[in-house]
């Protein structure tokens, strides 16, 4: 059963934007976070990009800063990133995740989304 569901990937030029979306009617107040987090092709580990706690602290990853944006909705019940000056090397599978109990890391994820695709063409 998808818990997590994402949309909102696609293909985009170099300086375009993209909004994904997460929702996540289980999770978004049980959660000590919610994130995003990015695989790259080629790449076995996962990058943590963006994260939102229930307070509404966030995290962005340098690679992001300033050109991403987290934000939560708890009426809707989701988590959407608005991706700004989108270069190629942000071309990854984008996950939305829940991390239940810990600190807000990918080893600590408790859910995982299906994850959707974003390719930044140069």
């Amino acid at each position: 059963q998808v818990q997590l569901v994402e949309s909102g990937g696609g293909s985009v030029q170099a300086g375009g934007s993209l909004t994904l979306s997460c929702v996540a009617p289980r999770y978004t107040h049980a959660s000590n976070c919610m994130a995003w987090i990015r695989q790259a092709p080629g790449k076995e580990e996962r990058e943590r990009v963006a994260s939102i706690e229930p307070d509404g602290r966030t995290y962005y990853s340098d690679f992001v800063k300033g050109r991403f944006t987290i934000t939560l909705d708890h009426a809707k019940n989701t988590v959407d990133l608005l991706m700004s000056s989108l270069k190629p090397e942000d071309t990854a599978m984008y996950y939305c995740a829940s991390v239940l109990f810990g600190s807000c890391a990918v080893s600590n994820v408790d859910v995982w989304g299906q994850g959707t695709q974003v390719t930044v063409s140069s």
